[in-house]
């Protein structure tokens, strides 16, 4: 990981015809890549981390618990907790009915 000597913000690869640089998102500055082999299989592995679904794809596969959908009154959602504000505060806690799909959060 390397960082921008002007503004200290993380410099980021992009793969242009010659290779791949690295830019600064924050001041827009290019610099070009030292370390091409390492920074390349890391870029590349980053790439395999990342799970795209559609909508409803996975849902069932989420824990259900008794909660009443403020929207048909159903007693059944599944959850799921995302971290949505700062590390020190606790995580959102967010439903989604199994009856109407109506989503709502709670805040812990």
């Amino acid at each position: 990981m390397q960082f921008c000597p002007k503004c200290g913000n993380i410099l980021v690869p992009e793969k242009k015809k010659k290779g791949v640089i690295l830019v600064c998102k924050k001041c827009n500055r290019r610099y070009r890549l030292k370390e091409k082999k390492l920074l390349a299989e890391k870029f590349e592995d980053q790439k395999k981390e990342i799970v795209v679904m559609e909508k409803d794809e996975g849902l069932k596969e989420f824990p259900k618990t008794k909660i009443i959908c403020p929207n048909c009154g159903n007693d059944e959602a599944y959850w799921w907790m995302q971290q949505t504000r700062a590390a020190d505060e606790p995580p959102t806690i967010f439903y989604r009915c199994t009856k109407c799909g109506y989503n709502w959060r709670s805040y812990g």
